[in-house]
């Protein structure tokens, strides 16, 4: 599969990798030199008309080569939002970093949270982080919650528990699994959930800020792990017979996949990941497949020294497009959706950094061309995913955040 970025409309915004995934001394350096830069950018553009921020309520027309659409605020007041859940009642469901699930009914936020969830580790990129119902949810009522766990001795790891969802609360709630990828707080929990068509969960753990951890099977940091809805290893995952490796693992050397996405008419699982500076990618996963972190990227690290000179080796995977500079990937749908006929089967991605949605038009699994949207808004992109109605959903991963939709013109 091609390494290599296919031609795509200019982006608007910075080039460096997600703020959150820098370490906290190069994060308050360039907190500071973007202060003096906005300083300087009020200046030059006094008097200059610039896009208005959104409030609930408001919508705005964009349009892209072949699709007119308006952006709509569904909802906002949010705490860095991460995960969204349509319930087939028409309710969504909505977490919050800081560890909040909420409950969006009829375009606006009921003002309790829901009950029952675990007690989350909030610090860094941690937190209370995806949400994803059970294929049988309309029988089972089975809501899943991914989280960063305190495990002692002041280290935290990714989990996921399962609950059953009464309207308002969790009730029964249990763990499902707990990733062997303890670490001090902060970084690189992964913590992408989905569900593939032969109810399959799938769990993406990063690599907690220590690359070297995601090439030891041993470890369950830098992999994608496969499992029966109540966390029993499947017997044909790739690694149940060997020795040296946990069971759970489906692939490997994967730096820190936040976004996830099965395709819904092949099936088949699509992940986009982190690189450091440079080198984000997406890909397509295939069982036991090793995706080369840190052995291969295309990335440097943070403070310009190499981490490796290869960004090609035998038995590793190739990314299906990697993006250098960094656009700080986040969530990714496939869409397949009744309202934009133009988009169809088309992939949307976040991106935290440069702050737009990125269109992938595709050509089987190749990336023929790819698409910059909404960069005008100015606003850190955490989700992007197709609603019920055929609508894509964006979370902003603000401290007000939103819920925006797209609908056609």
């Amino acid at each position: 599969m091609p390494s290599s970025t296919p031609p795509d409309t200019p982006s608007r915004g910075r080039t460096r990798s997600d703020s959150e995934d820098q370490p906290e001394s190069l994060r308050r350096w360039w907190a500071l030199a973007g202060a003096g830069l906005l300083a300087l950018g009020l200046l030059l553009l006094a008097g200059c008309e610039t896009s208005p921020a959104l409030e609930a309520g408001d919508s705005v027309e964009r349009s892209d080569a072949e699709v007119d659409f308006e952006v709509v605020v569904v909802a906002e007041g949010l705490s860095h939002p991460w995960g969204i859940a349509f319930l087939p009642d028409g309710d969504a469901l909505v977490t919050e970093r800081p560890g909040r699930l909420r409950i969006l009914r009829d375009g606006s936020l009921l003002p309790e949270p829901v009950g029952g969830l675990p007690e989350v580790q909030a610090r860094g990129q941690g937190g209370l982080l995806d949400v994803e119902l059970h294929p049988e949810f309309d029988s089972n009522r089975l809501v899943y919650l991914s989280y960063s766990k305190a495990v002692g001795g002041g280290q935290t790891t990714t989990a996921v528990v399962r609950g059953e969802f009464d309207g308002q609360n969790l009730q029964g709630v249990e763990e499902v699994f707990e990733a062997r990828a303890a670490a001090s707080p902060g970084r690189h929990y992964g913590s992408r959930l989905a569900f593939d068509p032969d109810g399959y969960l799938y769990i993406t753990v990063g690599d907690r800020g220590e690359m070297h951890r995601a090439q030891d099977l041993s470890d369950h940091a830098g992999t994608t792990l496969r499992l029966h809805d109540d966390g029993r290893v499947p017997d044909d995952n790739p690694f149940v017979d060997h020795d040296d490796a946990l069971p759970e693992i489906y692939t490997y050397g994967n730096r820190n996949a936040q976004g996830m996405s099965i395709h819904p008419v092949t099936g088949r699982v699509w992940q986009n990941e982190h690189g450091p500076r440079g080198g984000d990618e997406l890909n397509l996963m295939e069982p036991g497949a090793n995706y080369g972190w840190p052995e291969i990227t295309h990335g440097i690290d943070y403070d310009g020294s190499t981490i490796t000179q290869d960004t090609a080796r035998a038995g590793m995977e190739q990314p299906v497009v990697h993006w250098t500079p960094s656009i700080a990937v986040s969530g990714m749908t496939v869409y397949t959706g009744d309202a934009f006929p133009a988009w169809e089967g088309d992939f949307f991605v976040g991106a935290l950094r440069q702050q737009h949605i990125r269109r992938l038009v595709m050509d089987g699994d190749r990336v023929s061309r790819q698409e910059t949207l909404l960069a005008d808004l100015g606003v850190r992109f955490r989700e992007v995913a197709t609603g019920p109605d055929g609508y894509l959903y964006l979370l902003t991963d603000e401290g007000d955040g939103q819920v925006l939709r797209l609908e056609p013109r």
